[in-house]
């Protein structure tokens, strides 16, 4: 049944940009529900003045509505995405305005398309909401797979820095996507329309607060409970804060090669020691003459990140040394950042002088094989995990074998100072409530962590900082309810929703409209 607001005579233009400034201004509020500000609430109440928006705007505004509200979340969820093209600024600083543009409206692309076909399938205001808030949730779960994926900023990462991402070892991060929008949905679906104020959202708003609560308190006593012991091994993590715009220098390049040596060779027990993404500047072929200086100075097993050449091709690695020197496997990342580590058609496009942006041999890296699991002397096997690879949930499922823990070796020079680092830090801890495994993470800049199994932060080198971490390895929990059945109840879930929205009201004699 087609609601007075929308009559289906009226084929609206876009809107006035005026009147989408308020759908901007709110998507960059609920934003602020990210890391490093984290204000949840934010997020929750902005995504409900959202969704009550949309529900009002006519069908064919909505898809313009949709965007702004996007671009605004993705403008300043993404701000870091500039960071990259400032690391040379002279070559490069003309691209960054344009990266971020483009990024922020391809994200808002999967919030503008998907509530724009929910206001289409879905006939009332009420049933309208339900179905946009079900596509935002498919949404979600989709921008993780659909060209390479990029489930970076998705909507239930606000909920990492509370005791709510503990749901997450049930229903994964597309499962805090999906409570996020409950709880925003509430005001707007049990709204009364004998209010004419701002307390007719009141019940709604009200049942929305008891049931964060309940979600808190569930969390809390999840993480009240005691972990596993941890294992008889020492880790140490070394963080050189070898900046991106030095990294590459020859002379800078050998201070950090040293700096390396020297926190690997401190004094302290040490049974693995662990250096990040990339840490040297030569490639693992050309490093016979130094990697018995490597393994004396780390006293231990080391994994380290390095670049090395097979054939015609070079591959972003990590390598794991033996206390004397030797090579005892190696790992090649397989999921590349488009443009950066690698571009479509890269041999061709070399001929036009047009290489990946950050990868520093050849004209990009070739992927490895896929998810794997390394084993380290005296240690449990561990899942690698090379920078962004982290943020794919996907990738920690599947294996022939459950690892006893995940190393992240990353070099988070490129995100800057601000947003970035956070975010990915997040997005570790994420993986770890997920799995029910501990995480730890070396970045050449930081912020290095150890991470337990229920994503608490036990020690940490601040970003920018010069160190390492020795710390006992955390014990792992059991396989988790996500490990073994993954985002699918959540997705299917969202798809009942979306077909109820769609066909029920039409079910039913009256859907009774809102007040304008």
């Amino acid at each position: 049944m087609q609601d007075r607001l929308s009559p289906p005579h009226l084929h609206p233009r876009r809107p006035p940009l005026i009147r989408l400034a308020p759908d901007l201004g709110l998507g960059l509020i609920a934003a602020l529900g990210l890391a490093p500000a984290g204000v949840w609430g934010a997020t929750v109440v902005a995504l409900a003045a959202i969704l009550w928006r949309l529900a009002r705007a006519r069908p064919a505004a909505v898809f313009w509505h949709g965007l702004a509200a996007g671009l605004g979340w993705f403008v300043l969820a993404m701000s870091w995405i500039v960071e990259p093209f400032l690391v040379q600024p002279d070559i490069y600083g003309w691209m960054a305005p344009f990266a971020l543009i483009l990024m922020a409206l391809g994200g808002a692309l999967f919030w503008a398309i998907p509530v724009w076909l929910a206001a289409r399938v879905a006939p009332g205001w009420r049933s309208r909401i339900i179905a946009m808030a079900a596509a935002l949730i498919l949404s979600d779960w989709l921008r993780g797979w659909i060209f390479t994926g990029l489930p970076w900023a998705r909507i239930g990462h606000v909920w990492i820095d509370t005791p709510v991402a503990q749901a997450a070892a049930w229903i994964g991060a597309v499962g805090l996507s999906l409570l996020t929008l409950t709880l925003a949905s509430l005001p707007a679906l049990l709204w009364r329309p004998s209010e004419r104020t701002i307390f007719g959202f009141l019940p709604g708003a009200i049942l929305a607060i008891v049931l964060t609560g309940g979600l808190w308190a569930a969390g809390l006593a999840r993480l009240a409970q005691p972990l596993p012991a941890d294992r008889d091994a020492v880790v140490r993590i070394v963080q050189p804060d070898a900046e991106q715009h030095l990294k590459w220098d020859p002379e800078w390049s050998a201070v950090f090669f040293r700096r390396l040596l020297d926190l690997s060779a401190e004094p302290g027990r040490r049974d693995l020691v662990i250096w990040p993404e990339t840490a040297v500047n030569f490639l693992l072929n050309d490093a016979d003459e130094v990697l018995p200086a490597m393994a004396q100075a780390a006293g231990a097993p080391l994994v380290l990140g390095i670049q090395r050449r097979q054939d015609s091709r070079f591959y972003n690695s990590l390598t794991l040394l033996s206390p004397e020197g030797r090579i005892l496997s190696t790992y090649d990342k397989f999921h590349l950042v488009p443009f950066g580590e690698y571009m479509a058609w890269g041999d061709a496009l070399a001929n036009m002088g047009i290489t990946a942006f950050a990868a520093r041999y050849g004209h990009g890296y070739s992927a490895g094989p896929g998810p794997a699991v390394m084993s380290a002397p005296g240690l449990p096997d561990f899942q690698p995990l090379i920078c962004y690879e982290a943020i794919f949930p996907q990738h920690l499922r599947g294996l022939d074998a459950r690892p006893g823990w995940l190393l992240q070796a990353t070099n988070d020079g490129w995100f800057g100072r601000l947003s970035g680092p956070y975010q990915h830090l997040a997005q570790a801890r994420l993986r770890s409530i997920e799995t029910g495994l501990p995480l730890i993470r070396a970045a050449n800049t930081g912020v290095s962590a150890v991470i337990d199994a229920r994503g608490r932060v036990r020690d940490r080198l601040a970003l920018g900082g010069i160190g390492h971490i020795d710390a006992k390895l955390p014990g792992a929990l059991p396989e988790t309810v996500w490990s073994r059945a993954g985002p699918a109840p959540v997705v299917i879930l969202a798809l009942l929703a979306l077909i109820a929205a769609a066909l029920l009201p039409r079910l039913r004699t009256k859907d009774r409209p809102p007040r304008p």
